[in-house]
């Protein structure tokens, strides 16, 4: 059954409206776009959870700006905190002068972090997107170590440029651009369902670990010492596919015997996403740096790199970038962090996103089509496979991209916004904001399976829903 969208025009616009700006839209911006072919849906209003189109049509967003909205869209509190800030008189851009809004975001950031870390750690203000503070963090530590190469991982997701899409797995991506990955070693990353040594649990994780001890120490292994090693605690981009603590704490002691800085991206996992403010938390390891965007600016473009104090050997002006002086996008940040800590948001997140989990693998008893469900907190991935084929020496069977499509597509009828990621984009991604109240949990559940059963039905009947 189809579940209808309330159908209320917005800001005066209309159906016709909105499919003339996409055909606008279509005719003017590059090919590289992406969420907008997914959904060819013209965002007016949004509120929390709820987007509505400009024909009136509203969604449940289970995307959340990739992560980004860890209070959803608009929240109050971040609301407030921009409206105080442009009323204030501030200057809302200022290079990377000190501002009294800057030193509040610093404060409550740190506060966040591990006392381990945040004691003796230093913050740089990158450009406000992800990707440039990953690529911080890699000339940060080749000009701290003096050594050019990098350890990354299968499956990983680090961003656009250059140094980042290096550090990157999709092969897509990376194809066009010739030798973007020389100097980067590629490890196995522990993925249960697709193991890449077919063992799948705790046997998979713990030879990937042995692997990337033996190569590295190998003197005919071919890898020259690296400036650092960059992980997920969840690959995001890669699946939803959390790697085990132990593994964790493996990868912290591997790289600190044999003094390789370890650098951990929390640009999608951070602020509460995984049932902890960081994901490092769950493992209890140690980094020498973190990446952090996203939900760090509360809803606005902010991005940092923080990293122990040893590392500081950069000089003046070793990285900078016009637009790291984000005022608002500091305050809003500094109030959704607060917010998040004091209202317990990254417990709520590891108990809806338990309950959640929990339904979505009793639905996999009743949907073939479901092959794995996995995640942490509210960073959730649903994978699709063909059931109809036999399974590899893990119990994995073959990937179902295609029907991933449609079940993003009905989802979209059904008044859901989900996205698909992980290896041939055939899993779906839940990222709902952490603000999502137990009947919105319900609302996107039963939409999901609806979905589901109707692709299943319709893949049964041997027609394309």
């Amino acid at each position: 059954m189809t579940v209808p969208s309330t159908v209320l025009p917005a800001n005066g616009r209309s159906a016709a409206d909105a499919h003339a700006i996409l055909g606008r839209q279509r005719a003017r911006e590059s090919s590289a776009r992406t969420y907008a072919r997914s959904f060819p849906i013209v965002p007016a209003r949004a509120q929390g959870m709820t987007i509505e189109g400009t024909d009136g049509r509203r969604y449940l967003d289970c995307l959340s700006g990739a992560g980004t909205l860890a209070l959803g869209h608009n929240h109050p509190v971040v609301l407030e905190a921009i409206r105080r800030t442009v009323d204030s008189g501030a200057p809302l851009h200022a290079l990377d002068l000190a501002t009294p809004e800057k030193d509040d975001f610093t404060d409550a950031l740190f506060a966040t972090l591990p006392n381990a870390f945040a004691d003796r750690a230093r913050i740089h203000f990158c450009g406000p997107a992800g990707t440039d503070a990953v690529e911080a963090a890699l000339k940060l530590m080749q000009t701290a170590t003096g050594r050019r190469g990098l350890l990354a991982f299968t499956g990983a997701y680090h961003g656009m440029t250059a140094g980042a899409l290096a550090a990157t797995g999709n092969v897509a991506v990376k194809a066009p651009v010739p030798g973007i990955a020389a100097e980067v070693t590629r490890l196995p990353y522990p993925y249960p369902y697709r193991c890449p040594f077919g063992v799948g649990g705790e046997r998979g994780a713990a030879l990937s670990a042995a692997y990337t001890e033996r190569l590295i120490d190998d003197p005919s292994g071919g890898v020259i010492p690296p400036a650092a090693m960059i992980l997920e605690a969840v690959q995001g981009e890669g699946g939803a596919v959390p790697a085990p603590d132990a593994w964790l704490r493996e990868m912290r002691r591997i790289t600190t015997e044999r003094e390789i800085p370890l650098i951990v991206d929390e640009v999608q996992t951070g602020v509460g996403r995984t049932g902890a403010f960081w994901a490092v938390e769950h493992s209890g390891i140690v980094p020498d740096a973190m990446v952090m965007s996203k939900a760090i600016g509360g809803s606005l473009p902010l991005a940092v790199v923080v990293y122990h104090e040893d590392y500081d050997g950069w000089l003046p002006g070793a990285h900078t970038g016009t637009f790291r002086g984000n005022t608002m996008a500091m305050a809003a940040g500094t109030a959704t962090l607060r917010h998040v800590a004091r209202q317990g948001l990254a417990e709520r997140a590891a108990t809806v996103g338990a309950l959640m989990t929990a339904r979505l693998e009793g639905l996999s008893a009743e949907l073939p089509t479901i092959g794995d469900v996995r995640g942490r907190g509210l960073m959730i991935g649903v994978e699709l496979v063909d059931p109809e084929s036999a399974p590899d020496s893990c119990g994995a069977r073959p990937v179902a991209p295609q029907v991933a499509a449609q079940v993003r597509a009905a989802c979209l009828e059904r008044g859901l916004i989900v996205e698909l990621g992980g290896r041939f984009d055939s899993t779906v991604r839940l990222l709902p904001p952490l603000v999502i109240t137990d009947e919105q949990a319900e609302a996107v559940l039963d939409r999901l399976a609806d979905a589901l059963a109707e692709v299943a039905a319709g893949q049964l009947s041997g027609r394309s829903v």
